[in-house]
C-alpha cells in the first residue's frame, strides 16, 4: 500500500503536463488546385497522371503536394524531411479508377490503405509506384489486371520506395 501515494503523484503530474498541451486537429484531404506542384520536382500535378498524395505538416495551412505515392512515401521515410506531419493522404484508386486523371474527392489516409507494390503500372516519372486502395478487395482486383501483390503500409518494403539505398530492405 505504500506505493500508492507515489503512483497517484505520477499520474497527476502526468494528467498536469499534458493540461496544456493541444491536440494537433487533423486537416482532411484537399482538393490539388491548378496550381498545385509536386514536391520533388516542382511540376504542376495536373500534368502528371496516376495517384498522387498530401501531407500535413503541423503549423502549415496548407499541404505539401506530391505527383506519386511513392514520393509520398519517400518523404516519410528520409531524415532531412519535417517529421511533425498530421496527416498523410493518398489518392484511393478504388474510387479514381481512371490511371491518366484521377476523380477529384478520391482520397484514403495512407496508413489506412492497402498497397498494390510490384505491378506493371509506373509513376509520371516512370518508376515503380505503390498503387493505393481503401480495400482490399479493390487491391486485389487491380493485382489480377496489372500484377504485383497487396501489401499494408507498414508492409512496404524500405527498397521499394527508396531503391538506391544500399542494404535496405524489409
Amino acid at each position: 500500500m505504500s506505493r500508492l501515494p507515489q503512483l497517484l503523484a505520477v499520474l497527476a503530474l502526468a494528467l498536469l503536463a499534458g493540461c496544456g498541451k493541444q491536440e494537433a486537429k487533423i486537416p482532411p484531404p484537399r482538393e490539388a488546385t491548378g496550381s498545385a506542384v509536386a514536391q520533388f520536382c516542382g511540376m504542376s500535378l495536373a500534368e502528371m497522371e496516376g495517384p498522387k498524395g498530401q501531407i500535413f505538416v503541423r503549423d502549415q495551412a496548407n499541404p505539401l503536394w506530391f505527383g506519386s505515392v511513392r514520393d509520398t512515401l519517400a518523404f516519410l521515410l528520409l531524415p532531412e524531411f519535417p517529421k511533425n506531419i498530421v496527416a498523410v493522404y493518398v489518392t484511393d484508386m478504388a474510387k479514381a479508377p481512371n490511371w491518366e486523371h484521377p476523380e477529384q474527392g478520391a482520397w484514403v489516409e495512407a496508413r489506412q490503405a492497402y498497397y498494390v507494390i510490384d505491378s506493371r503500372e509506373l509513376t509520371a516519372m516512370h518508376t515503380a509506384e505503390a498503387v493505393p486502395f481503401s480495400t482490399e478487395a479493390a487491391a486485389k482486383r487491380f493485382t489480377a489486371e496489372h500484377g504485383g501483390r497487396v501489401v499494408r503500409f507498414t508492409e512496404i518494403p524500405r527498397n521499394y520506395i527508396l531503391p538506391d539505398e544500399a542494404g535496405t530492405g524489409s
